[in-house]
């Protein structure tokens, strides 16, 4: 296992230990909720030095869930609002942060196709909220674990800060396992 695979299964185990829901008046749940996530963005920067760049961050990770956001500031078109190149980042991104930190570092998460309908500008920060099922997550790996790969599809609701939905995404992921052999 390389290293990247033990940061991804320690950090997963310390966000699923984590409160969601952690605020100042519990400060060290607080703590350990943010610093969870500041460890999360740290992975990705690593995997992926674009993502941070560009104001990518992963804004809340717990078992078949996860909200990412990307920032306006640094991706805006020749009109203002956020570049279409922002929005694929913020929606494809999430989906490889979710299926590593709800199956583990054992799968690798592969987009195979990805739309996104524009339904109106962005004018401010981007967020994506997608989940998982735990019987989808089963399925996915009990699909995985007997024949090396697995399918899902993953669909994301992007909306401004306003609350407007902007933009909705599809995005078709396979998983393989790592080192699988078929009849082993």
């Amino acid at each position: 296992m390389t290293l990247i695979d033990n940061l991804i299964g320690a950090t997963g185990k310390w966000l699923a230990s984590t409160d969601p829901e952690a605020t100042l008046a519990s400060p060290m749940a607080w703590l350990r909720k943010t610093g969870g996530y500041a460890a999360v963005n740290r992975i990705i920067g690593l995997s992926i030095p674009f993502a941070p760049r560009n104001g990518f961050s992963v804004e809340e990770v717990r078992p078949g869930y996860v909200r990412a956001r990307i920032r306006l500031k640094g991706n805006k078109n020749h009109f203002g609002s956020l570049y279409a190149g922002a929005y694929f980042l913020v929606a494809e991104i999430p989906g490889g942060v979710l299926t590593l930190f709800d199956l583990g570092p054992a799968y690798t998460p592969i987009l195979k196709e990805m739309t996104l309908q524009f339904l109106q500008p962005a004018n401010s920060d981007v967020t994506v909220e997608f989940s998982l099922p735990p019987e989808t997550v089963a399925a996915i790996l009990a699909d995985a674990d007997e024949t090396g790969r697995a399918k899902f599809i993953l669909e994301g609701k992007l909306t401004d800060q306003e609350g407007n939905h902007v933009a909705t995404s599809i995005a078709h992921y396979r998983v393989r396992k790592k080192g699988f052999k078929a009849g082993a």
